[in-house]
């Protein structure tokens, strides 16, 4: 049977990598795309996972508009990090495609209503949408089969401010929602830099094909790799939401995990979006999510590799020998 998922996002460069390894995936359904205000202008978005499905051969797959800010907190875009519009900053998509009828948190609601225990629900941005659907349907954790989640930073800085990483920091009143009433499987920015980074001539390498989503990949990593040169002094590029989607669709690139406790911070100051992971169990919070602590980054670099030169990126788990 085809693995059923809903995918939430903030839609830039690293998102739609992973919208592309989602909709190539077989055998993989998406069932819709709902999108949460971001990385960028919410416009921009909403057209930039539009053009990913385009790109993929499923633009038949609804896409839903969501919340457009956070649940009470200001936020700023990131632009500067993945280039004017998202996609590096010279590809503008204007695919035509309209959006779905209906909102983003009625989509999740129905579709995990509709199917229960059978559709699990990938969440690359800020998590504005999940704790809505949450307020409207209790049992969302019951109706959903799998939560996967990229967000926080687990004792490690983050990559928005030293205590927290991007999607937290938008709206930790939501993480700290969807932590506290989901059974979460959490890829954070930590385990991203650790395991997940493409150094430079990576990069190149997976660019260098001719296929269309190679030219993509191209396009809309170039600004974040110099980002990164500039901020960190790495020529590198993290795909973090890219990660979170592979490790779902192919659990054995998961090398080590725990279930912690884990809270967010959701007061203003210096330590907004904080997430409080309890590795060694010294408080009294009920240890429920699980934390991917490493994962095999090789097999991560050969699901991205089959995606962009061969437009399957499980290409090689399915030539393995069972």
């Amino acid at each position: 049977m085809a693995q059923r998922l809903i995918i939430d996002t903030d839609t830039a460069a690293d998102d739609a990598q992973a919208i592309l390894l989602a909709a190539l995936a077989q055998p993989v359904d998406v069932e819709a795309l709902t999108v949460v205000a971001g990385n960028v202008e919410f416009e921009y978005q909403v057209e930039n996972a539009k053009y990913a499905l385009e790109l993929a051969g499923s633009e038949g797959v609804p896409v839903y508009e969501g919340a457009r800010r956070p649940l009470l907190k200001e936020f700023d875009h990131v632009d500067h990090v993945h280039g004017a519009g998202g996609l590096g900053g010279d590809l503008f998509p204007d695919t035509g495609i309209p959006s779905a009828d209906g909102h983003a948190v009625d989509a999740i609601v129905d579709v995990a209503r509709e199917s229960p225990g059978e559709v699990s629900l990938a969440c690359l941005g800020p998590l504005t949408n999940v704790a809505l659907a949450l307020r409207r349907e209790p049992d969302l954790n019951d109706l959903l089969d799998e939560v996967w989640v990229m967000g926080g930073a687990v004792n490690t800085l983050g990559n928005e401010t030293p205590a927290a990483e991007f999607n937290f920091w938008v709206d930790p009143d939501a993480a700290k929602v969807a932590l506290d009433e989901l059974d979460v499987t959490l890829v954070d920015w930590g385990v991203t830099v650790r395991d997940g980074a493409l150094a430079g001539e990576t990069v190149d390498e997976l660019a260098d094909a001719e296929t269309p989503y190679a030219d993509f990949f191209a396009t809309v990593t170039d600004h974040a790799r110099e980002f990164s040169k500039e901020r960190r002094g790495v020529d590198s590029v993290t795909v973090p939401d890219a990660l979170a989607v592979a490790c779902l669709l192919d659990p054995d690139i998961v090398t080590e995990s725990g279930t912690y406790f884990v809270d967010v911070d959701e007061r203003e100051g210096l330590t907004r979006g904080y997430s409080l992971v309890d590795e060694h169990g010294v408080t009294d919070g009920e240890p429920r999510t699980r934390v991917v602590e490493s994962i095999d980054g090789a097999a991560f670099e050969r699901m991205l590799r089959d995606m962009l030169h061969h437009g399957d990126p499980m290409r090689s788990l399915s030539e393995s020998p069972q």
